[in-house]
């Protein structure tokens, strides 16, 4: 089972990296204070946030484009 949980703490690190070369640690501890559904959650929470920037930044993108496009083309 502490596989599993190492595995989510490697994927808890891979999901915060704003860059590929960033090194982010996380307390050991955790595996022993947090269970296997709690790092699932925190996992799948993660996740969400990134879907939800990647499409927050997107919607923004195009509306900065419709206020600079030019009629005239």
């Amino acid at each position: 089972m502490v596989d599993i949980k190492k595995e989510l703490i490697e994927e808890i690190k891979s999901l915060l990296k704003i860059d590929e070369n960033e090194k982010i640690d996380i307390n050991p501890n955790y595996l022993n204070y947090f269970d296997e559904d709690e790092l699932k959650d925190i996992v799948f929470r993660l996740i969400d946030k990134k879907v939800e920037q990647k499409e927050g930044n997107s919607t923004y993108l195009d509306e900065i484009y419709q206020k600079t496009k030019k009629d005239d083309i």
